[in-house]
């Protein structure tokens, strides 16, 4: 049902529109529980309804949009439950990447990593949820691509997907004022080659803020 083929021609449409609504998702453009229309999409994009219905089918099949029975479309409200089953997602597979990419962090990898956080920093000083949220996962994205491994990448990438919404809400709660912790501590492990301590960095850093709003 959610793989139903484009006619001729309207793929490149599809598939930016649904890059585009995946970026906004991911870095808590949208909020929880917002709905959101074919019509008003369509009109947004200017884009005819067969990319926009299909984008969104890709979407629902990845968790970052929920249909209703009656054809409503909105982001999740996610339950606790939920959130605490995507946070141990999270503590499972992203210290693995970071550990897979620490035989390749390089010196020129930690500077870029460090500029990454002034960025942060920055909209953490404009109080930019959004921009905290996708300068945030640019630092982790940009570790674990030198992991090398694309199949637990693509799966981390679907929780920070599923978490977007979310984790604008959790921003507005953790009323953050300065650059995390545990980014300055992942940076030292990553010099200094200790691969427990950015393990229990890395862990703490994708999961502390979840459980505080799971709880």
């Amino acid at each position: 049902m959610l793989m139903n083929p484009l006619p001729d021609g309207a793929g490149a449409a599809h598939d930016r529109l649904y890059r585009s609504l995946r970026t906004r998702i991911m870095h808590g453009e949208v909020a929880p529980g917002q709905a959101l229309t074919l019509r008003g999409i369509g009109r947004e994009y200017g884009v005819s309804m067969t990319p926009v219905r299909e984008a969104m089918r890709r979407l629902v099949a990845e968790g970052a949009l929920s249909l209703s029975a009656s054809g409503r479309v909105t982001t999740p409200q996610l339950s606790q439950d939920r959130i605490e089953e995507l946070a141990s997602l999270r503590s499972l597979l992203e210290p693995e990447l970071a550990i897979r990419a620490l035989p390749r962090a390089y010196p020129a990898l930690v500077e870029r990593m460090e500029r990454i956080n002034v960025a942060i920093a920055e909209q953490i000083a404009k109080r930019d949820a959004s921009g905290y949220i996708r300068t945030n996962l640019e630092f982790h994205r940009t570790l674990y691509l030198r992991a090398q491994a694309p199949a637990i990448l693509a799966m981390v990438e679907t929780v920070w997907l599923q978490l977007g919404p979310t984790m604008r809400a959790l921003y507005g709660r953790l009323n953050r004022t300065e650059l995390p912790r545990n980014h300055r501590l992942i940076v030292a492990a990553l010099r200094d080659g200790d691969e427990p301590g950015l393990r229990v960095a890395v862990r703490a850093d994708v999961t502390q803020g979840l459980r505080l709003l799971a709880g």
